[in-house]
């Protein structure tokens, strides 16, 4: 009797220790997103915030800062390191936001449609994990990445109303950025 409660209780211990693991790269990788996020806008209203587009930049900017300000506060709560890559996330952001506004408004949105389009993809994959984990029970976890998933398809379809597909080199642009945020996350869940 005391053997199977010994494997038992390994076998807790396993299963959380899995679920631990993974919400550590969740936690790791979406806090990344939204610092990569926080320096894109910036970059963009860097350039374009004097323009009619500023005010459309500003309000997806002060969502992304949300976001960042609740995944600090989660990487805190869940002890979880950030990215060490936290400063290039930082670097490349800004050049990302500031290089496609100065191909102007709709290149800027055409980088805000790839990015989210990779977000809200990545957020749902994050999501069927969580679920999927039987040993994985923290609801506001899963609503705030809902939430956050929410936004940035909202921001995905705002940059679709603001013309980004009339962007010069749109798919081009689009696969490019795309494909560096799907490397990205695949990084910062590791490192």
């Amino acid at each position: 009797m005391l053997h199977i409660t010994r494997q038992l209780h390994t076998g807790q211990r396993m299963q959380a220790q899995r679920c631990s693991k993974l919400i550590d790269s969740v936690l790791r990788v979406d806090h990344a997103g939204e610092v990569g996020a926080n320096q894109i806008y910036r970059g963009q209203m860097a350039v374009l915030g004097h323009t009619k587009a500023g005010k459309t930049i500003q309000h997806m900017w002060e969502q992304e800062k949300v976001h960042k300000e609740e995944f600090d506060r989660l990487l805190y709560k869940y002890r979880a390191r950030p990215t060490a890559l936290l400063p290039f996330w930082n670097v490349a952001g800004f050049a990302l936001g500031a290089g496609t506004a100065l191909l102007g408004e709709k290149a800027a949105m055409a980088c805000t449609v790839a990015v989210e389009s990779v977000i809200v993809e990545h957020y749902n994959d994050q999501l069927r994990k969580l679920m999927d984990d039987p040993t994985f029970v923290d609801k506001e976890l899963l609503a705030t990445i809902r939430r956050f998933r929410d936004e940035e398809q909202e921001h995905h379809d705002t940059g679709l109303e603001h013309g980004a597909e009339q962007a010069p080199f749109y798919q081009a642009l689009t696969d490019v950025i795309k494909f560096g945020c799907r490397t990205a996350i695949k990084i910062a869940e590791r490192v």
